[in-house]
């Protein structure tokens, strides 16, 4: 396998060198006898500028830069010349010149009313904008060591709270757009790629605690951009698929008539969890010292004596499993691209491998892939054009916790107390607690996925006249996801099974066709419409076989097909979306828009009566600074009022026949003898009254723009309802079922919204940008019928917010007795299961981020802080390894514990050693306040001056190199990695954390 991915990259870096000297032999050389000849580059970065013209201002003909910014100017006047400099987005310059060759810099003017914002099928102004709809630019974010690129535009944009939350690479994200608005269907936003919609859903089928991401297999060097619409006005063109917001990304694409450009990333890292960010246990012989002090406030006898063997507290030795388990972790990344094109085709071609380790062993993930984008001229009105991205992801993901304890990392590692040595005096590994030994469990340990995942799609455009375009497109998003474990006998696992292995090979097949007719006029240089009516087909398809084989000859045969024993199951899905949708949008005299939606979808999920969900929506806007009262007023660039409400369905989540009454073959019956009859069984009850989900929207924003483009804000207010909600409700046992799919439930968000941009210093070659945002979302469960429980500890409730948790309340330690001390919530003088309460939720109160972007003549600097407030998490690890000694040499104890009460008057919130304050795991001490700040990524660089037609930029890049929080866990944004239910959130328990990293790269263009 390496050899091969040698030869795979040197191949393909030699094809790239070929191109690039073909390339560089083609290009124009400089007219050596020119009076004037210079090149026209940034002031900023320095990087040449293709396509600005120059012209002499006593000369009427003029030339243009080629893609190395230069220029050759033939005339016979003699120096200097006065000369004026233009090219779109850059401010014009006069200048004279008195040398030549010349080096002329041109600064970037203010763009941001004209810049082109994707929206659902086009494109539109930011200064027309009706939606709530947000552009992010990756420049900067692409190179956080995150596999998956949602996860690395964390607090760069408002109302969208992200937590990659996991040091698990190539694991899932967990993104909310504007809140939560669905119990049973998802909640997670609509992808949408160069047109492709893209599954984002898991198809991991080994392991509940390994969740991945599809959106993993994308290389995040080939996106151009990425628009995240939010409000009803941006999403009610996709109906019930953007109910939860739409994140749209563009990749890059070649420009008609481009010489060949060439660019090529290479960077090299590491990262490391701080010693501050693990896991604190206490030594040998702190441990020995808190089981003994708990036994004698239990009046039990010594554990730790000579006689025992153990020896005394004193005496214990301190040996450290998480050096065994945590390790550097090593970051690769390479990526190489061209594009150009010629008078009617246009091109990308994109390369890319990276290659991040875990920062636990042996965790690792690595993705090789391939973009070709083209687009061709048929003639002036027929274009056609392809979107292509192949990808191969190889993840190892190591099990957190096992079943029984069985193969698991953490429990191996974290959960065994520092008393107990990790290996015999001969060197042999040991076993405590039912769990591993944390080093033969690495050694062993043989668990890997591969996913061989393309998404692609080929389209058309006519012209049918100025006005009037039509559009088509096929996309396909295919996945085929390979699974492969192997527990061998040296193993706990695999040596109650004599050998066990389980394979599972899971097909994902997204098919859609679209049709779209757009007419465009205006009227009289004051009415401006655009009209489109489309239609969406789709079907889904997921299939996946399962097989397991136990009991093996020996640990040399891992294929199933050696098994003694061997089981097999098999699944097949599908569902079918049927939808038509249009767009009416309108403009009176640049002042005045209007924007109206409607989309039907048709879903197979629902009975025949309910199939049709009817989602419209409107929206206003008033461009206020176009108004008369502001003319001549300089200081105030752009105004704009907008609101919008609409509808939005959801149907994601639930099952592809969850109308339907389903039963099931593979149901046994006894025969009499030693077989069985096959058979069937009821599996699922019918609901033909089962109807879509939905939620309407209300917002109003406020866009502003000051000092020619100098200082901007954007503020947003919203608020949904969710009714209909789509629930699994409990049914009498008598019925043979113990859940029933049905709509009751109603939920609200509510929230709002900051955006201020500024350009803070801009002169002398200095400047110095920043963007900050902070949103708020107030989320409640309006209607419920009966309270759901997750876990014990999370409940969703009538009146309470989702991921809220329903503890016992305690109020304190008393200073006198060191007891824990509950409130007594019904007041009948007992702490029962009655004084339970919701007492908190996940929610953040506010959150959001800072972004500086800062340059001085040839380098650059950027850093983004991230950051929450009034966010709580369950910290199941401090639950589990501070017990208070109540678990003797079998559980590790946390250095919290330390803390504890010991004699009267004491202040602390650790109670005394007893049983009667460790016997309860429900309780609010471990329901922590999880507020943070954190240097998300810190970069600096540095761009040299042209060589030989070469820019070269190097850097260093920094991620989470500083955490401000008072959470007592690893990681205050880590989240349960067990896969159970979208409900379980702000969950703490065997997840490694976001590790530190340095990366040091370049990048070469040509």
């Amino acid at each position: 396998m390496k050899n091969y991915r040698v030869f795979y990259y040197s191949l393909s870096v030699f094809l790239f060198l070929i191109i690039a000297l073909g390339a560089r032999s083609q290009e124009t050389k400089p007219i050596i006898n020119a009076t004037l000849v210079g090149q026209v580059v940034d002031t900023d970065t320095k990087r040449p500028i293709e396509g600005a013209t120059i012209q002499l201002e006593a000369v009427t003909h003029s030339v243009k830069t080629d893609r190395h910014g230069r220029f050759a100017f033939v005339t016979g006047q003699k120096l200097p010349f006065t000369v004026i400099v233009s090219y779109l987005g850059y401010e014009s310059k006069k200048l004279v010149l008195s040398e030549s060759p010349a080096t002329i810099e041109l600064d970037r003017k203010d763009q941001s009313l004209e810049e082109v914002v994707v929206v659902g099928y086009g494109t539109q102004e930011k200064k027309n904008l009706i939606g709530s709809v947000s552009k992010i630019d990756p420049t900067n974010t692409k190179t956080i060591p995150e596999s998956t690129f949602d996860t690395q535009i964390q607090g760069t944009t408002a109302g969208v709270w992200i937590n990659g939350g996991t040091g698990i690479p190539g694991s899932n994200t967990f993104i909310r757009v504007r809140g939560a608005t669905s119990i049973n269907s998802s909640n997670d936003p609509l992808y949408i790629i160069d047109g492709i919609f893209v599954n984002n859903t898991s198809l991991q089928q080994i392991g509940a605690d390994r969740g991945v991401s599809p959106l993993a297999d994308i290389n995040p060097n080939d996106i151009e951009s990425i628009e995240v619409l939010k409000d009803a006005s941006a999403i009610a063109i996709y109906g019930s698929r953007g109910a939860n917001g739409v994140v749209i990304v563009t990749t890059k694409r070649g420009n008609f008539d481009q010489k060949p450009k060439l660019d090529f990333n290479l960077s090299q890292g590491v990262g490391w969890v701080p010693e501050s960010q693990r896991w604190k246990l206490v030594t040998g012989p702190q441990h020995a010292e808190l089981v003994e002090e708990y036994r004698a406030n239990e009046g039990l006898a010594p554990l730790y004596t000579r006689e025992s063997g153990k020896g005394l507290p004193e005496d214990q030795k301190t040996y450290d499993r998480l050096s065994i388990l945590f390790r550097n972790a090593k970051l690769q990344n390479y990526d190489a691209s061209v594009r150009g094109g010629g008078q009617s085709t246009s091109y990308y071609i994109g390369i890319g491998h990276s290659n991040q380790d875990g920062i636990w062993r042996p965790m690792a993930f690595n993705r090789s892939s391939l973009k070709v984008n083209i687009d061709q001229k048929i003639n002036e009105r027929l274009k056609i054009g392809m979107s292509n991205t192949l990808s191969r992801s190889n993840r190892t993901i190591g099990r957190a916790v096992g079943s029984g304890g069985t193969g698991a990392l953490y429990q191996s590692s974290v959960d065994i107390p520092t008393t107990l040595p990790i290996y015999d005096e001969d060197g042999r590994p040991l076993r405590w607690s039912n769990f591993d030994n944390i080093a033969q469990l690495i050694e062993n340990y043989d668990a890997h996925t591969i996913s061989n995942h393309y998404v692609g799609d080929l389209h058309g455009q006519y012209e049918i006249s100025p006005k009037w375009v039509f559009t088509s497109s096929f996309s396909l998003d295919y996945n085929l996801y390979e699974e492969n474990e192997y527990w061998n006998t040296n193993i706990i696992r695999g040596t109650a099974a004599n050998g066990e292995a389980i394979s599972s090979l899971t097909q994902s097949d997204f098919a859609v066709n679209e049709q779209t007719l757009t007419y465009k006029n205006t009227i009289n240089g004051k009415h401006s419409f655009n009209f489109i009516v489309g239609n969406h087909i789709q079907t889904s398809l997921v299939k996946s076989t399962y097989a397991r084989g136990t009991n093996f000859p020996n640990n040399q045969f891992t294929l199933i097909s050696a098994a003694a024993n061997q089981t097999a199951d098999e699944t097949w899905s599908k569902n079918n979306l049927v939808s038509v949708f249009s767009r009416l949008n309108y403009g009176f005299n640049d002042k005045y828009l209007f924007e109206a939606t409607f989309r039907a979808d048709g879903s197979s999920k629902f009975a025949s009566k309910n199939r049709w969900g009817y989602f419209p929506s409107v929206g206003a806007a008033w461009i206020i600074s176009n108004e008369k009262l502001f003319s001549g007023v300089s200081v105030v660039n752009h105004l704009k009022l907008r609101t919008s409400y609409g509808a939005a369905g959801n149907q994601n989540g639930i099952s592809d026949f969850g109308a339907r009454g389903l039963w099931t073959a593979g149901a046994g019956y006894p025969d009499g003898g030693t077989s069985e009859l096959p058979g069937t069984r009821p599996l699922q009850l019918a609901n033909p009254n089962l109807r879509w989900e939905k939620t309407t929207q209300f917002n109003v924003g406020l866009d502003a723009l000051f000092l020619n483009g100098r200082l901007g804000f954007e503020v947003n207010y919203y608020n949904k309802y969710t009714t209909d909600a789509l629930l699994q409700i409990p049914v009498p046992g008598s019925t043979g079922f113990s859940s029933y799919l049905t709509n009751f439930g109603e939920l609200s968000n509510k929230g709002f919204e900051f955006t201020v941009n500024t350009v803070n210093i801009d002169r002398k070659g200095f400047k110095w940008k920043s963007s900050f945002n902070i949103s708020q979302n107030i989320n409640k469960v309006e209607v419920l019928p009966e309270p759901i429980l997750y876990e014990r500890f999370s409940r969703i409730e009538q009146g309470v917010a989702l991921y809220s948790y329903w503890l016992y309340n305690v109020l304190g330690v008393d200073p006198q007795t060191g007891d824990l001390v509950f409130e007594d919530v019904n007041k009948d003088g007992n702490i029962t299961t009655d004084d339970r309460k919701v007492v908190g939720d996940a929610w953040p109160k506010f959150f959001g981020g800072l972004t500086n972007n800062l340059s001085y003549k040839s380098f650059d600097l950027n850093f983004l802080f991230t950051f929450s407030y009034g966010n709580r998490l369950w910290n199941h690890n401090r639950l589990l390894n501070e017990h208070g000694g109540t678990l003797g040499d079998t559980r590790a104890l946390t250095v919290t514990q330390l803390d504890r009460w010991r004699n009267p008057g004491d202040i602390t919130d650790v109670p005394r050693l007893a049983l009667k304050n460790y016997n309860r795991q429900e309780i609010s001490r471990f329901f922590e306040d999880a507020s943070f700040l954190r240097l998300r990524n810190l970069t600096l660089g540095y761009t040299l001056p042209p060589v030989r037609n070469t820019q070269l930029r190097v850097y260093v890049t920094g991620t989470n190199l500083w955490l401000l929080t008072k959470y007592l866990g690893a990681d205050p944004e880590t989240r349960i990695e067990r896969g159970e239910n979208q409900n379980i959130q702000g969950y703490d328990f065997a997840s490694p954390p976001t590790p530190r990293t340095i990366q040091f790269g370049v990048n070469i263009t040509l």
